[in-house]
């Protein structure tokens, strides 16, 4: 994990890069370099499909960084009025249904962590993620997730969460990786400055074109899940986009563009989705894939 949060190579990489490319390069960079997790229990054969998921309203209840936040306030490393400013954005997230923006305040959760051994927040991260999102995981979605998994194809959770807290929540799902943002860190500790911008919006399409590159595969043959109009962009990037417990605008633009909407807030219950609805002649294909070699960075 020290190894990569160790971002000042990435940075010199994509320091010629827009924010937002250069945010989805240095995630995707960080995904590789954690590798695929093998404690997913099927064996990924379908190498050149995979999914994409969103944390926040889409894989978990409400904002991953305010439950963050909180584990943290409770250790002392910021005062209650730091998390009041968290605990208003995550009321309007609630209510709103809808990711809003809360980019200047990831920015100071991250402030609250310069100068931090890596080590010492991604073991922190472990005991919140117990402590606070264990329970906050939305069954039907884990289960589109395992559908894919079953399927042999992999899975990556892509969120502006940053990158460590997200690669704890992939594996204690038992998914192959994740694309989070990605916090500058020099000698194994956090400067408290970001490599790029928050992985958002445009920057999640970034980050899964990168990752693409890197991993082989084919971006028609993928899917992505989010609940927010902000990841439009993302869903867009793939061959089948999937908006789960949307936003009213996201719902919109679903039904515009023919999307699937799946909405886990009303109850329906996971054991109704289908694996041809979503994966359609993907599976198929996937056979004729499975036999092509992968390159492993």
């Amino acid at each position: 994990m020290a190894g990569i949060a160790e971002s000042h190579d990435v940075l010199d990489r994509v320091t010629a890069l827009d924010p937002a490319r250069r945010a989805g390069e240095a995630s995707a960079a960080a995904a590789v370099a954690a590798g695929t997790d093998a404690t997913a229990e099927a064996p990924a054969t379908d190498l050149t499909a995979a999914a994409f998921f969103d944390v926040d309203n889409t894989m978990m209840v409400g904002a991953s960084i305010f439950h963050f936040a909180r584990g943290l306030a409770a250790r002392k490393f910021f005062t209650t009025s730091d998390l009041l400013g968290f605990a208003w954005q995550q009321v309007k997230f609630r209510v709103g249904g809808r990711e809003t923006d809360v980019s200047g305040h990831r920015d100071t959760a991250l402030s609250f962590v310069a100068g931090r051994p890596v080590a010492e927040v991604v073991a922190l991260g472990e005991e919140i993620y117990d402590e606070l999102m264990a329970d906050r995981i939305w069954a039907g979605t884990r289960a589109l997730a395992q559908m894919h998994l079953d399927a042999g194809q992999r899975v990556w959770l892509v969120t502006a969460t940053p990158v460590e807290l997200a690669l704890i929540i992939a594996r204690r799902l038992g998914l192959t990786g994740a694309l989070g943002t990605v916090a500058e860190s020099v000698d194994g500790h956090y400067t408290g400055r970001l490599v790029g911008e928050i992985l958002h919006g445009t920057a999640k399409a970034h980050a899964i074109r990168a990752l693409a590159v890197a991993e082989g595969l084919d971006l028609r043959r993928c899917s992505a899940y989010s609940d927010s109009v902000n990841d439009v962009p993302m869903l867009s990037a793939v061959g089948t986009a999937v908006a789960v417990n949307p936003d009213s605008e996201l719902r919109d633009t679903a039904k515009e563009r023919g999307w699937q909407i799946r909405d886990f807030r009303t109850g329906r219950k996971a054991a109704k989705i289908g694996v041809p609805s979503v994966l359609g002649a993907g599976v198929v294909a996937g056979a004729i894939a499975a036999g092509v070699a992968h390159r492993r960075r």
